[in-house]
C-alpha cells in the first residue's frame, strides 16, 4: 500500500512540474495610436500569450471598419510608446494572415525557437540566433514596448496598432497534465478508502 502510495506521489509531483510558465498580452487597436497618428474608424483587439517554457507565440485577433485592404500585419519591438519601432515577427506578413479585406479575425500558432518565426534584421539585432529573437521580444513585452499593428493599401506604415500589456502571468497547467493530476488523485483516494476498509 505504502509504494502505491509513494507512486502516485511522484506522479503528482511530475504534474505539478509539467505545467507551463505563460504569459498573456492584450491590446486594442486604433488609428490614433499609430505612429504617426490618424483618424481611421478601424479598430481591432488582439490577444497574445508567450509561452516561454514551450517555446509558443499564440496570437487570436480581430479587426473591423479599416479603410481599405489590409496588407500586413505583425509585432513590432522595441520602443517606448509613442515611437515606431521595427518589425520582430514575420515579414512581409504573418502567415496566412487576411490580406485585402477590411475585417477580420486571425488566430495562428508560432514557433518562438523557428527562425521561420522572426524578421531576419531582428534576429541579427539579437544575437543571430532565434532563441536571442525571443528573449528581445520577451523582454520587449514585459517591459510595454512591443506593439500589434495592421498595414492596409491607405496606411502603408499601419493603420491600426495596439501596445501589448500583460493581462496575467502564472502556471497554465498543459491538458495532459490537468488529466494525469485528474487520474492520480482519483486513484489516490480510491486507495486510501480501500485501505480505511481493510483496516475496519
Amino acid at each position: 500500500m505504502k509504494s502505491r502510495s509513494r507512486s502516485l506521489l511522484v506522479i503528482l509531483a511530475f504534474c505539478a512540474s509539467s505545467a507551463s510558465h505563460a504569459t498573456i498580452y492584450t491590446a486594442r487597436l486604433t488609428g490614433p495610436a499609430e505612429a504617426p497618428p490618424n483618424a481611421s474608424p478601424g479598430t481591432g483587439s488582439a490577444t497574445v500569450n508567450f509561452d516561454l517554457t514551450a517555446h509558443l507565440l499564440n496570437i487570436d485577433m480581430s479587426f473591423s471598419g479599416l479603410t481599405s485592404g489590409t496588407t500586413a500585419s505583425h509585432i513590432h519591438c522595441c520602443s517606448a510608446p509613442p515611437a515606431a519601432a521595427p518589425v520582430a515577427t514575420q515579414v512581409p506578413t504573418f502567415t496566412a494572415f487576411p490580406l485585402g479585406v477590411t475585417s477580420g479575425t486571425y488566430v495562428r500558432s508560432f514557433n518562438t525557437l523557428d527562425l521561420a518565426t522572426w524578421n531576419p534584421s531582428f534576429v541579427t539585432a539579437n544575437g543571430g540566433t532565434a532563441a536571442g529573437a525571443e528573449a528581445a521580444l520577451a523582454a520587449g513585452l514585459a517591459a510595454g514596448v512591443s506593439y500589434l499593428n495592421i498595414h492596409t493599401s491607405a496606411f502603408p506604415t499601419g493603420e491600426i496598432r495596439g501596445f501589448l500589456t500583460a493581462a496575467s502571468t502564472g502556471q497554465v497547467p498543459e491538458p495532459p497534465a490537468i488529466a494525469l493530476f485528474a487520474v492520480a488523485v482519483a486513484a489516490l483516494v480510491a486507495a486510501r478508502r480501500k485501505h480505511r476498509n481493510a483496516d475496519r
